[in-house]
């Protein structure tokens, strides 16, 4: 399909396209204008997280592009990309609001058509953390945002740090690649009691909701407990994943320090403090920036 679209109101309420060729053909003839193109790339089930990223784009960039697909290749057959929630006419009217000038949804067959051969993988960044319990995961993202960026051919693209481990590998896969594009993150927003915004919070029941800002509130305690050098950082570790679990929090697969290349955590030197753990069905990213403690 070689069209753009702006869909009747109560459809699509931004200018939509769905191939790569239009794509390019819009994005390259405001870039022979001299205008200069963001790009932030979503799941849907937009947030006002996403909303911020795409004001910080507008901020950096004249036009702004967001890109809504689910990507099947990032999510293992026991992960809930079915249950993953879509809905592009609500998500255009949020973008609508905002002034974004399109929207790029490709389907499945336009992002992998019949034959599709090539896979991303991005060593050293991608190991560990979520690459030891999701496997495959940051393949299917590698691929999916290298794919993203060069068809949009977007000079910046902006990603949020809460996903932290997710932004180093799309920084690295940018320069190693030598794609001309700017990769930038941008701080996580939070609601008001400190949870993380994301799109799963909505799979968080009434009393769990309750629970998820100790998740926040344990991250900086145990910053503040290092800082005391009283205990080194696998006691820390130790004290914040009893304190998770006494909140009610589920299956922890990590709360961790790093440094800021998630390589072993230094206390000279800037880090990094990681969490993934679970809240009934919800699974809660978070991290935090961890001084220099020396």
């Amino acid at each position: 399909m070689d069209k753009l679209a702006s869909l009747p109101a109560g459809s699509i309420a931004v200018p939509t396209v769905f191939d790569v060729r239009t794509l390019r053909r819009t994005v390259g003839a405001w870039q022979a204008r001299g205008g200069t193109v963001g790009l932030v790339p979503t799941m849907g089930a937009l947030h006002e997280g996403h909303l911020h990223l795409v004001r910080q784009a507008f901020d950096r960039a004249d036009r702004v592009v967001v890109s809504i697909f689910v990507n099947p290749m990032q999510f293992a057959p026991s992960e809930d990309f079915s249950a993953y929630p879509r809905r592009l006419a609500e998500d255009a009217e949020k973008l609508r609001e905002e002034g974004v000038d399109l929207i790029y949804a490709p389907s499945p067959a336009v992002m992998y058509p019949e034959g599709f051969a090539t896979r991303i993988t991005v060593a050293g960044v991608s190991e560990g953390f979520c690459g030891a319990v999701r496997p495959g995961h940051f393949e299917g993202v590698a691929t999916v945002v290298a794919k993203l960026l060069l068809q949009s051919q977007a000079d910046i693209a902006l990603f949020g740090l809460k996903d932290y481990q997710q932004f180093l590998v799309i920084r690295t896969l940018a320069e190693d690649l030598n794609i001309p594009c700017e990769v930038l993150g941008i701080p996580t927003v939070r609601d008001v009691d400190g949870l993380a915004l994301s799109s799963r919070n909505a799979y968080l029941s009434h009393e769990e909701r309750a629970v998820a800002p100790h998740l926040f509130a344990t991250l900086n305690a145990m910053v503040e407990r290092l800082a005391t050098r009283r205990h080194d950082a696998a006691e820390v570790e130790a004290w914040g994943s009893a304190r998770l679990r006494a909140a009610g929090f589920g299956r922890i697969d990590y709360l961790r320090f790093a440094d800021d290349r998630l390589g072993p955590y230094a206390p000279d030197r800037e880090g990094r403090l990681l969490a993934a753990v679970y809240l009934g069905r919800a699974r809660l990213l978070d991290n935090i920036a961890v001084p220099p403690m020396a």
